[in-house]
Formats: C-alpha cells, structure tokens, sequence
C-alpha cells in the first residue's frame, strides 16, 4: 500500500490509478474500521489516520489528473469524515526518495 506525495501529474498510468485505488482501500480502513488485522496497523494506515481531509484533498488531486487524461470517475468519497486540518505532515519516505523509489520502477513516471 502506498499512497504517494508526489505531484499526480508525473506519474504514470499505473501509478496513478493503483494509488487511487489503494487510497479508497485505506479510506474504507480508516472510516469503516475494516481491516483490523494486518493493513489497519499498516505505516500507510498509521500515517493518515486522523487526516481524512489531508487523505480527501489527496484524491480530489488524483481525480483532477484522472479527469485530464480522458479517465472518468465515479467514486468520490464521503466528506463527512475528513474534518481534520487537511494537511499531511507525516512521511515514511521523503519526497527525494519517493522520487527515487519511483524512478528505479520500470514505468514511465515523469520524474
């Protein structure tokens, strides 16, 4: 599981619609309390919990790069959990070696 900090516009098709949907994972785990074995203590999972908006505002970004490459989309998410600050300040990688994480894939990532 892995949701990016990176711009959505420099990755890839995969890159993009895998975190979108690994995103709406996580969004089920953090608002319907699924997943209490082993993704609920995920780093991931720990890193948005308590930041819905934060998580929120990272698929509204997904969405819009979705939307400009001709993608259509029909699963926004309930806005009522995310009533955070709306801002992520905690990360397991920084965005340096997420770019490098990215760039040793064989994809096709604007990096």
């Amino acid at each position: 599981m892995r949701i990016w900090d990176i711009d959505p516009k420099q990755l890839c098709r995969k890159h993009l619609l895998g975190e979108h949907r690994e995103l709406h994972g996580l969004w089920n785990i953090l608002t319907k309390h699924k997943g209490v074995g082993g993704y609920a203590r995920h780093p991931e999972t720990l890193r948005w919990a308590g930041k819905l908006n934060a998580l929120k505002n990272r698929h509204d970004q997904l969405v819009s790069e979705m939307i400009k490459r001709g993608y259509q989309h029909q699963s926004p998410l309930i806005g009522k959990f995310a009533k955070d600050e709306g801002k992520q300040s905690i990360f397991i990688n920084t965005l340096d070696e997420q770019k490098e994480l990215l760039k040793n894939k064989p994809c096709e990532c604007l990096l």
